[in-house]
């Protein structure tokens, strides 16, 4: 698999969405600055967590105005993977790449710890790493995480099967309701486009990508990326 990582002013998980990567493939990504108008052919595109443009306007806002972005929906409209992490899941909203909007969390506070995540749909090689409904643990680190959508677009996202990740309960966190660490609409970590080809989610697997990091549940997520579109 060849990927690519997308580098913004204001990336800050760049490096260890590509570490990730490699320790998965064997083959370091082309890392891809927001500038650039064009970049080499590849199986999945990473746009990372970080804090584009200092999140100035709306966190993603500007960053989905970068030049590199036109040619990341050309790619994704033809079928290339492409996964937002974080701040790249607030610019797949910004961009039109998937629905809704990423508001600031319900409680205003920036939050930065684990979460409990249940796999909701593991027919995508972003998740046939994991089992439908298994709970793996994976940081979250984010101020605009509150995902939002209208009515219908979230009824069609539930019926479509496209909702990839729900926060879920932590009994041992007694301060979250349903283990909800921002707000979100029906507790939605992270979603698919229609196509199942782009994923965007607010916690960070590359933050769990091995053992020295306190956690490996998201290593099963790029390993199976790496088989998947070899």
């Amino acid at each position: 698999m060849k990927s690519a990582v997308v580098v913004f002013p204001g990336s800050n998980c760049d490096r260890d969405a590509a570490t990730a990567l490699e320790q998965a493939t064997g083959h370091a990504p082309v890392m891809v600055w927001h500038g650039d108008t064009d970049f080499p052919e590849v199986d999945l595109i990473v746009l990372p967590g970080g804090f584009s443009y200092g999140d100035y306007l709306r966190a993603g806002a500007m960053a989905a105005q970068s030049p590199v972005v036109r040619t990341v929906i050309e790619r994704a409209n033809k079928g290339v993977y492409v996964l937002g992490i974080c701040n790249g899941f607030q610019v797949l909203t910004e961009t039109g790449l998937l629905p809704g909007a990423l508001m600031r969390n319900a409680n205003l506070k920036f939050v930065c710890r684990t979460v409990n995540l249940k796999v909701e749909n593991t027919e995508t090689p972003f998740t046939g790493g994991y089992d439908r409904e298994q709970v793996i643990q994976i940081p979250v680190a984010h101020h605009d995480g509150n995902y939002f959508t209208d009515p219908e677009t979230h009824k069609k996202l539930v019926q479509e099967g496209r909702i990839a990740f729900r926060y879920c309960a932590d009994e041992s966190i007694e301060t979250d309701v349903g283990g909800n660490p921002n707000g979100s609409l029906d507790n939605i970590a992270g979603l698919f486009n229609e196509n199942r080809n782009v994923l965007g989610m607010m916690p960070h697997p590359e933050r769990v990508a091995e053992a020295a990091h306190g956690g490996t549940d998201g290593a099963a997520m790029f390993a199976h990326l790496a088989n998947s579109l070899s």
